[in-house]
């Protein structure tokens, strides 16, 4: 069992950055792909960034490529989401996920309770 938990949200201007963290409080994530998902007010919960268990594997969301850098320090037991540029469309409750696998699907087995971003024009 693996309990997640976000920090690091907040209100920032656009341009701005953010960095996300995902600790888990119980279990170890050293084994589980990682990932990062976000949903905006009245829209679907969307796929941002995955990593492989080693970490050497990365995939991110069209719209945040080349912005967005998923990472994970598994001596930690944390993932983190490191956001530059940000946009007003990036504003979105942002939730961090372990699963058997890295995938853009949300089929995860353990979720967190989610951060909020909010980015200001």
């Amino acid at each position: 069992q693996v309990q997640l938990e976000e920090s690091g949200g907040g209100l920032v201007l656009a341009g701005g950055s953010l960095r996300l963290s995902c600790t888990a409080s119980r279990g170890s994530l050293s084994n589980y792909g990682l990932a990062w998902f976000r949903q905006a007010p009245g829209k679907e919960r969307e796929f941002v960034a995955t990593v492989s268990w080693t970490g050497v594997s990365t995939d991110y969301a069209d719209s945040v490529k080349g912005r967005f850098t998923i990472s994970r320090d598994n001596a930690k037991n944390t993932l983190y989401l490191q956001m530059n540029n940000l946009k007003p469309e990036d504003t979105a409750v942002y939730y961090c996920a372990a699963g058997a696998a890295a995938s853009r699907y949300p089929a995860y087995a353990y979720w967190g309770p989610g951060t909020q971003v909010t980015v200001s024009s």
